[in-house]
């Protein structure tokens, strides 16, 4: 068995999934209807689904069977992962997790209107890109858009001003 914790006072158990059953699992993912995705999601996970789209909910779903079926991620693997995203945030692992949250998923394009010209961006894994040019914040698209110093998530409307 699996535990999957909700939250930090209650803890789920999800069972495991057996092998022979993946296939056709992973096979039935897109033809589910969102309500079924969603209801599959609390079976695995024991939570909530996030308010994210299709696309994202099938491939973490996934996932989520092979991870139940075949084991996750090796403890070295995840030691080193973590190791990354320190040398990568500078040990602050409240910034890493803000960025997580917050960053739109990769796929999602952002469109402004500036001076009567359509820009859109793309979020990107590695950050974003607008033009054809790769950008590591909003704030410097903005910047590059407008010639004056922004904040990229209030420029593109995803916080409000001095929020």
């Amino acid at each position: 068995m699996t535990r999957a914790k909700p939250n930090s006072t209650s803890t789920t158990i999800v069972t495991a999934i057996p092998k022979p059953d993946v296939p056709a699992r992973l096979a039935a993912l897109p033809g589910m209807p969102i309500g079924e995705l969603k209801a599959e999601w609390r079976s695995l996970f024991g939570t909530e689904p996030p308010p994210y789209n299709r696309r994202f909910l099938e491939s973490r779903l996934a996932y989520r069977i092979q991870e139940l079926a075949y084991g996750g991620l090796k403890p070295e693997t995840l030691a080193r992962l973590e190791a990354l995203g320190e040398q990568f945030d500078g040990r602050n692992i409240t910034l890493r997790r803000i960025r997580h949250e917050q960053r739109p998923i990769a796929g999602t394009r952002l469109i402004r209107e500036y001076q009567g010209v359509e820009h859109v961006v793309t979020v990107t894994r590695d950050g974003y890109e607008c033009q054809g040019r790769p950008y590591q914040s909003l704030s410097a698209i903005a910047r590059a858009i407008t010639g004056t110093r922004w904040n990229g998530w209030v420029f593109f409307g995803l916080r409000k001003p001095g929020a």
